[in-house]
């Protein structure tokens, strides 16, 4: 019976995974903090993302096995979030990989999240896995603690891949939804400077690569989910006013950016850090993209 793990599996990508992998294995378990259950060949089992439990089991004889567990960063860098951003995703690492060196059969491949972020602010020079250069701030030195631990682990009976993922486009949910609303309610113009990068991949894209790695035994290390050509904040904004049909958005400057983060407890790092970032892995192991095109992936979305 082939069986696939995914820790966090009740976000926004998590299930996007459950609903296209569902078909692909006999038997699919979601590690959760919600009240277990199960149905049809998915179970829902309670863990608290941070120490040995009952759920340690199913990664027994487990084929594959997907950390997706982190805090949001859609909130303001206080000490106590910063902590939590970080800590939810090291210690689920952590746990995970005891778990992983614990079983008689240990899964046969480990993906664990990471982030396209870790790469500098970038505004001319593609940043990919072979020659990409890695940033400094809060958010990159989340991103080198998760990958630390992940690959620190012990596990030499699993092949283990760090997803560097982008922002991920796709209906019910991600980063999307809020743009839109931005656009819908007339401040659909540039954000900041508008020259920034904006590195995407569709979600139906995101979980395609994510199937094309698991079936891609040589595929190990940093991978990045991301789409071939990054498009910039001031043409996704105009992309995405043409797709909800408003002809004009007025520009919020960094000054109004800022004020509006602190209204809505979020960081403008989100929108202004320029993450210039290519899939150079997936390309080179003949991974097709079925949405390349940002209009064509904001149409699908």
């Amino acid at each position: 019976m082939k069986k696939l793990v995914i820790a966090g599996g009740t976000g926004f990508l998590g299930r996007a995974c459950v609903d296209y992998f569902k078909s692909n294995y006999d038997r699919i378990v979601v590690l959760t903090r919600n009240t277990p259950s199960t149905i049809n060949n998915i179970t829902y089992a309670q863990w608290d993302a941070k120490t040995l439990g009952e759920w340690s089991r199913h990664l027994h004889d487990c084929h594959t096995l997907i950390n997706l567990t982190g805090r949001s960063v859609d909130c303001r860098y206080t000490e106590t979030n910063k902590k939590a951003i970080l800590n939810s995703r090291t210690d689920s690492t952590l746990v995970l990989g005891k778990a992983v060196a614990k079983a008689k059969i240990p899964p046969k491949i480990w993906l664990n999240s990471s982030t396209a972020t870790i790469y500098r602010h970038s505004l001319d020079t593609k940043m990919d896995e072979h020659s990409g250069e890695i940033g400094t701030g809060f958010s990159v030195d989340v991103a080198k603690a998760w990958e630390d631990t992940f690959f620190s682990q012990e596990t030499p009976s699993t092949r283990k891949i760090a997803l560097r993922t982008s922002i991920v486009l796709g209906k019910n949910g991600g980063a999307l939804t809020p743009i839109k609303h931005l656009a819908k309610i007339g401040f659909g113009g540039k954000q900041g400077p508008g020259n920034q990068k904006f590195s995407w991949i569709h979600i139906d894209d995101f979980v395609r690569s994510v199937k094309f790695i698991i079936d891609s035994p040589k595929i190990e290390g940093p991978v990045n989910l991301v789409a071939p050509k990054p498009t910039t904040n001031a043409q996704l904004m105009e992309t995405v006013r043409k797709v909800v049909g408003i002809p004009f958005g007025i520009p919020l400057p960094k000054p109004l950016l800022a004020i509006g983060a602190r209204i809505i407890q979020t960081e403008t790092e989100l929108v202004l850090k320029s993450r210039n970032v290519v899939p150079s892995k997936l390309i080179e192991y003949g991974f097709k993209f079925q949405y390349g095109s940002l209009p064509d992936a904001l149409e699908a979305s």
